[in-house]
């Protein structure tokens, strides 16, 4: 496993489960959440501009998100893989990708869905603003963020259910269970994609 997209809602454990399952791949973990942060906190241009965008828990645009997305790719730590955590979000976002990886004679290994039922998220996102005072996480902006994950990025699975690369993995329970049970599911992939 090479390039792999890590997916699921907001609260999910993403961020967490991303930077050890890329270190255990030997890929870097490239998350568009992180690259917008940086922007905003290094106060450029395009950070002044994300930043109403972040507070608020809308999407930031497919044309900013792509640029910044192929720029990070461009990179050569990424040349032998990596892990992408937060894109695509989008459908226009999938077919970016999928062009990005064409043109580059390559293609995504796998799509690892986390998933945790809403309360569970609503509340590991309360006590993540708690503990780290994000702006982004009030009880409004949560509920907004799930919503359009649930309305807009979800029905993404299916694209990759059709061409047989998600697996689905329960991510409630402690960073280490969640972590274990990623890395089972590669485990048990591994023989398929090597064939």
């Amino acid at each position: 496993m090479q390039r792999v997209v890590l997916f699921g809602p907001p609260g999910v454990g993403k961020g967490t489960q991303g930077g050890r399952l890329a270190a255990a791949l030997g890929v870097p973990a490239i998350s568009t959440g992180d690259l917008f942060r940086a922007h905003v906190r290094n106060g450029t241009d395009l950070g002044r501009r994300l930043s109403a965008l972040i507070a608020s828990g809308d999407y930031v645009p497919d044309s900013v998100t792509n640029t910044m997305l192929a720029e990070r790719l461009a990179e050569p730590d990424a040349a032998g893989g990596f892990l992408l955590d937060g894109y695509p979000r989008t459908a226009d976002q999938v077919a970016e990708l999928d062009r990005l990886l064409a043109t580059a004679g390559v293609s995504i290994d796998a799509v690892l869905l986390l998933a945790a039922p809403d309360e569970v998220l609503e509340e590991r996102l309360l006590k993540r603003a708690a503990e780290q005072g994000r702006s982004d996480d009030t009880p409004e902006v949560i509920r907004h963020r799930l919503a359009l994950y649930h309305d807009e990025t979800e029905p993404l699975v299916a694209l990759y259910d059709a061409a047989d690369l998600v697996l689905r993995v329960d991510g409630t329970g402690t960073p280490d269970e969640v972590h274990a049970r990623l890395l089972d599911a590669i485990a048990l992939r591994e023989p398929t994609t090597s064939k």
